[in-house]
């Protein structure tokens, strides 16, 4: 058999013969890189293992994950939570549903303890957010001797304060007055310098009627801002324009029958300028000289 091969491969030329080793050698090769590529295992087939970058990512996950979970919680009344309050608070949502229930009744909860019975949250969760619930000093100082004595602001002893040094405190003392209500009524104060009149309350974007008959009820105007009175004779738009209630716009309207007129304009004129707001004529007016 050995010199039947040896014979056939004398028919080849010696090139041919140098094609068929480097052939066999070729398939020798791939068939034992094969056999080994199948006996290793599958993790160390693509990659290799680089500690030193697993701890660097680890790393970095870690600090987002870090970064994420820090969250700035300021102090606030949880009787006025609200579906994105209380998602952002980790709330279930059964435990919102029950609170807005409740204050639906129009009642209110003055303690932790009280807010746990009324939600039914953990333990954990109280232990977590308690700390930063804001209630109105009086609530806390009141004794009760039942649960459903401390569900409802005894407004009646609210004392009758002036407007123009209320705090946000005192502010929310009333009924229906949360935190974003009382910073609408400072802001709205700060703007103007001070309230000139009680019916200003009017004014305040999105004010329930409520809540201002109880502003009405329980606050005066004490200490009036200091005014200086623009004289509507003599007064440039852009002074006109800077008085409570009176637009950009109006104060086109003013100079434009101002030039119309023969005489000096008096109170009784504003009622003919084309879209003065009459409701709001003896508040503007204590803004204006005439």
């Amino acid at each position: 058999m050995k010199w039947k091969i040896l014979n056939r491969m004398r028919m080849f030329t010696s090139s041919q013969r140098k094609g068929i080793f480097v052939l066999l050698f070729l398939i020798i090769l791939i068939q034992v890189a094969f056999y080994y590529y199948r006996n290793t295992p599958t993790d160390f087939k693509d990659f290799q293992i680089d500690e030193a970058s697993i701890a660097f990512y680890q790393k970095e996950i870690d600090s987002l994950k870090q970064l994420k979970s820090k969250r700035t919680i300021y102090p606030f009344n949880p009787n006025f939570i609200d579906d994105h309050k209380g998602y952002f608070l980790k709330m279930k949502v059964e435990e919102i549903d029950k609170l807005l229930a409740f204050r639906k009744l129009d009642k209110y909860v003055n303690s932790a303890k009280e807010f746990q019975q009324i939600t039914g949250v953990s333990d954990e969760w109280l232990v977590e957010y308690s700390p930063y619930f804001k209630f109105p000093d009086w609530t806390q100082k009141k004794q009760s001797t039942s649960l459903n004595d401390n569900y409802v602001f005894k407004t009646e002893t609210i004392s009758i304060k002036d407007i123009n040094k209320a705090t946000l405190d005192d502010l929310m003392l009333i009924k229906g007055i949360g935190p974003a209500y009382a910073e609408r009524i400072l802001n709205e104060r700060e703007k103007y310098g001070g309230f000139v009149h009680i019916d200003q309350m009017n004014y305040i974007y999105n004010l329930p009627p409520d809540v201002i008959s109880s502003l009405r009820k329980y606050f005066r105007i004490g200490t009036k801002p200091i005014i200086n009175k623009i004289n509507v004779n003599t007064a440039s738009r852009e002074e006109l324009s800077k008085i409570p209630y009176i637009s950009y716009q109006l104060s086109r309207e003013i100079l434009i029958y101002r030039s119309k007129s023969d005489n000096l304009l008096k109170i009784e004129d504003m009622k003919k300028i084309k879209g003065f707001p009459l409701d709001k004529l003896n508040i503007i007016t204590l803004y204006l000289g005439f």
